[in-house]
């Protein structure tokens, strides 16, 4: 029983193929360069070497069928007939208010998911390239898509509505949405797994904190708030990301510099977050190092990051009555040994107490907390594509 994983961005195709019955990954890869000069695949095997295909590859039809080609070659293949793929798991970043879990794909499906894709026009058209080419490749197999906001469908209305005029959320779906909704429900599970305890019995604050970077308060087991919102530019400081500020700053700058929307669209996406503050690297190591250095605008970035999620972690809290377990995960929050202990720093009045030598720990399940800690701190990698596939197993039938 295998599920093929399809995640489809603007000028990429990652994939992951799954055996199922043991939930193990028999492949994984990533075409790069779609449409771009030097494109090329680059695959990665349980059991030998890696793969790297260059080839010049003009759309995301040709990268999916390079993909296919690749999974069925005679030396290189690990599956020999394409009926082998039971089903197709797919990662949509938005789902608007229309799903409040993973579905089949139909043609319903599609035409809800274009009806939202203004809310992400940099991410839903790829998405549902990939679909479209994976239902012309394998039209009887099951395609399912699973969205990042759908996680965050649970939180109420006071949490995700914003103090504008009320017809523009009638009107045009102006609302918090939240992103990162899988990484969240995964690292949420292994959380109340590690703690011996349901997750339906505790409160959770999970911090996915990589180059796009959110917080997620998760009450039994539901989302009840998140940083990002109407799109992935709210909440935290992130790579190229602002995060949160006056809104009134727009309006400002676009006055004084003579800028466009899609300007300073593109400055707050692009041009800001840490790499904005620090004028050197959107990288959290680069940071890090040019810190230690003694570089002074590199230190105010590290520390600008750390206390806005270091806010959030105190403001979840009082949203959820408590806490009893704080997790981090993705690049920084899995490796960023220094960070964490400063995002934590001063937030032991929670409950809990940092043990020093566990939080030496980088990409690895581990509590960083003492055993005697009222509250839990974990460390957990995140694992996308395994809950994609998961779904997709489940409602395809396969279970």
């Amino acid at each position: 029983m295998k599920v093929l994983v399809i995640n489809s961005g603007s000028s990429s195709v990652k994939y992951q193929l799954f055996n199922m019955e043991k939930e193990e990954v028999l492949v994984k890869g990533i075409v790069e360069r779609i449409g771009i000069d030097g494109s090329f695949l680059e695959q990665e095997f349980s059991r030998r070497d890696e793969l790297r295909i260059d080839e010049e590859i003009e759309n995301h039809s040709q990268a999916i069928n390079l993909i296919m080609d690749t999974l069925l070659d005679d030396e290189v293949g690990v599956i020999e007939d394409m009926d082998e793929i039971s089903a197709v798991g797919h990662r949509v970043v938005h789902g608007g208010e229309e799903f409040s879990g993973s579905v089949k794909i139909t043609e319903e499906v599609i035409k809800k998911m274009e009806e939202v894709s203004d809310l992400a026009p940099l991410h839903n058209p790829p998405n549902l390239a990939g679909i479209r080419v994976c239902r012309e490749l394998m039209p009887e197999t099951p395609q399912i898509g699973v969205f990042d906001t759908s996680f965050h469908q649970s939180m109420p209305e006071h949490a995700y509505i914003y103090a504008l005029p009320y017809e523009y959320y009638k009107e045009y779906g102006i609302r918090r949405y939240g992103f990162h909704g899988t990484s969240h429900r995964y690292v949420a599970q292994r959380a109340a797994d590690m703690a011996g305890k349901d997750l339906e019995d505790i409160n959770i604050i999970t911090c996915h904190l990589g180059n796009g970077a959110s917080v997620a308060a998760v009450r039994k087991g539901k989302s009840v708030d998140t940083s990002m919102g109407l799109t992935p530019l709210e909440g935290l400081v992130m790579g190229t990301r602002c995060g949160d500020l006056d809104p009134a700053i727009v309006p400002f700058l676009q006055k004084r510099e003579d800028l466009s929307p899609d300007e300073i669209d593109s400055i707050m996406n692009k041009e800001s977050g840490l790499l904005g503050l620090s004028g050197i690297s959107n990288d959290s190591r680069d940071i890090e190092e040019a810190a230690s250095e003694g570089d002074e605008r590199a230190q105010l970035a590290r520390d600008v990051f750390a206390y806005r999620v270091k806010k959030y972690i105190g403001a979840y809290t009082a949203a959820m009555g408590g806490v009893d377990a704080i997790v981090f995960t993705a690049g920084i929050g899995e490796n960023a040994v220094g960070l964490r202990e400063e995002m934590l720093s001063g937030l032991e009045y929670l409950g809990f107490e940092l043990d020093e030598k566990a939080n030496q720990t980088r990409g690895e399940e581990v509590e960083i907390s003492t055993p005697e800690s009222d509250v839990s701190v974990f460390v957990v990698p995140t694992d996308e594509e395994l809950v994609i596939a998961r779904d997709t197993a489940e409602i395809a039938g396969l279970k």
